[in-house]
């Protein structure tokens, strides 16, 4: 049988990322058992249209959503995916499982189809380019074919030897099915011990987590769709990436995309100071406290390149 074409394949691997083998998964055609975790998540979270709310399960949802946006650019994009700046293998777990809770697949399927992004950049070659698959594609698509599923081990040699993030890897629902289970346990005591909250499991569930997730995710993919049509370009880059204050925003730093695109390596992506960076911000906190070091600068002749273009933002 062409295990390729079985369903239950694609089932289990839902639990098991490696389910069997890694073989090479070269279509782009739609594959409606891959969507069917991504369409669940959408209507699970249409019950905070239906169920009581609180103050304690809306503030839950946006502290989860600012911190796992954090986790994304912070470690996914700027540690694993560019190495812009350096830690311990402790802290290097910490930020990958932090960044898994975010419901986006493993860090090192993430951070390798990332640097594929930046070596063919809005050519044919580029699975989520607007330019070339349109915004639709580029925001919701790429992730429902085979083609985007395999981890790229080759892209990630550096990462990829290390057993703990290959197991995080390879099992990346465990990390969201933590965080979910967190979430209901916290919402069940707080009902217990501190019923003056109005919450219980089943709602921090549903805001903490659901809408929460739906809401980080639309915001990350949102990079990579409007962050290549909407916005200006200050440095000529090979590609059409865009900077975009209110992206910047939604995302913690990410918004400043041409920046990125023109010296991916530097842990800041608001190269000047009006461009509002709170990532960046976070990190050389971070720095001071001892977790991380040797950020990535900007380099002073990208700096003054810049300033040459007369654009805004």
């Amino acid at each position: 049988m062409d295990t390729k074409l079985s369903p239950w394949r694609n089932v289990i691997r839902w639990f098991d990322s490696s389910a069997a083998g890694q073989e090479e998964m070269d279509s782009t055609q739609f594959n409606w058992v891959r969507v069917i975790p991504f369409i669940t998540l959408h209507l699970i979270a249409l019950f905070a249209f239906v169920i009581d709310s609180s103050t304690t399960a809306i503030v839950t949802c946006l502290a989860l959503y600012w911190l796992r946006q954090f986790a994304i650019t912070a470690f996914y994009h700027r540690y694993f995916s560019h190495r812009s700046y350096k830690t311990n293998r402790f802290w290097q777990f910490i930020f990958a499982l932090l960044g898994n809770m975010a419901a986006q697949r493993g860090p090192l399927w993430w951070a390798a189809h990332h640097r594929a992004h930046h070596q063919y950049s809005d050519t044919e070659q580029d699975l989520h380019s607007p330019v070339q698959r349109g915004f639709w594609w580029s925001h919701v698509g790429w992730f429902t074919c085979d083609a985007s599923f395999k981890t790229q081990y080759r892209r990630i040699k550096d990462f990829s030897r290390f057993p703990e993030l290959r197991w995080l890897d390879r099992f990346d629902s465990f990390a969201p099915l933590l965080l979910i289970a967190l979430l209901y346990v916290a919402g069940e005591l707080a009902a217990y011990f501190a019923p003056g909250l109005n919450t219980n499991g089943f709602q921090l569930v549903i805001w903490g987590f659901f809408v929460s997730t739906v809401m980080l995710f639309h915001s990350t993919v949102a990079i990579n769709s409007l962050g290549h049509i909407w916005g200006n370009k200050r440095f000529k880059t090979k590609d059409q990436s865009r900077n975009n204050a209110f992206l910047a925003l939604l995302t913690l730093g990410e918004g400043w995309h041409n920046n990125h695109h023109r010296f991916a390596v530097s842990a800041r992506q608001g190269f000047y100071w009006w461009q509002i960076d709170i990532t960046y911000y976070v990190l050389k906190v971070m720095s001071w406290l001892g977790i991380i070091h040797s950020l990535n600068p900007v380099p002073k002749h990208i700096l003054e390149e810049g300033r040459q273009t007369g654009v805004s933002s």
